[in-house]
């Protein structure tokens, strides 16, 4: 199956071809990516890794997602998706190992990745089927990623009792906004660069997941 770069066309049923291209090109990328997210993330369970330092993650994965960006529209940005989504599989191998290793863990795991594959899907075809346009959201977006990331700093220097469930909750929340965005942008044209969009999208999944992991296991006092 060959990945098609969409074409801009101007008016009429021929808008309808490229954004086609651009939904059925970003979903198939967007299953091998998180294919190959989950390979890594059991290779380094396997492994036996540990947590990553969070400055080591911090350059690995926004390095890779700038280079993404960078290089969308040749075939090296297919290359950095791949590594930049392999890359945050590594991650998160090491936090689903810990939740393993405890009492319940196994069944905070799969509530947790359950919860985000029935969210992402629900968010994906209201977005798909109701064709409305979410493009609103993008002023809610910039300022709670804003507020995410000082929260975020602030944790790192205090122990605010409830900061890290009240930051998961945020990432997920945020996680959602982001997933109804994205699509909107795609059905709408907005966005026809489906590597972008793949990457974008992954991201959701990803904060959405490790959001609900912490929820979830925080509720089941893990």
């Amino acid at each position: 199956m060959a990945f098609e770069q969409p074409n801009t066309m101007s008016t009429g049923y021929s808008q309808v071809v490229p954004v086609n291209k651009v939904i059925r090109n970003t979903f198939m990328l967007l299953a091998l990516t998180l294919s190959f997210s989950a390979v890594t993330a059991v290779g380094s369970m396997m492994l036996g890794l540990e947590r990553m330092n969070i400055f080591v993650f911090l350059i690995g994965a926004y390095g890779l997602l700038f280079l993404t960006h960078k290089t969308q529209n040749s075939i090296w940005g297919l290359v950095s998706a791949f590594a930049f989504t392999g890359f945050m599989g590594l991650t998160i191998g090491p936090v689903v190992s810990s939740y393993l290793s405890i009492p319940g863990g196994g069944q905070t795991v799969f509530t947790a990745l359950a919860g985000t594959a029935a969210i992402f899907f629900a968010l994906t075809g209201y977005a798909l089927v109701s064709k409305k346009d979410f493009s609103f959201l993008s002023g809610f977006l910039f300022a709670g990623f804003i507020i995410l990331m000082g929260a975020m700093i602030v944790g790192m220097f205090t122990e605010i009792a409830g900061l890290s469930l009240m930051i998961s909750a945020g990432f997920a929340l945020f996680a959602c906004a982001a997933i109804l965005f994205e699509v909107s942008q795609i059905v709408h044209g907005g966005q026809q660069n489906y590597i972008v969009a793949t990457v974008s999208l992954y991201l959701s999944v990803y904060n959405l997941f490790m959001s609900l992991l912490h929820l979830t296991g925080a509720l089941g006092d893990d």
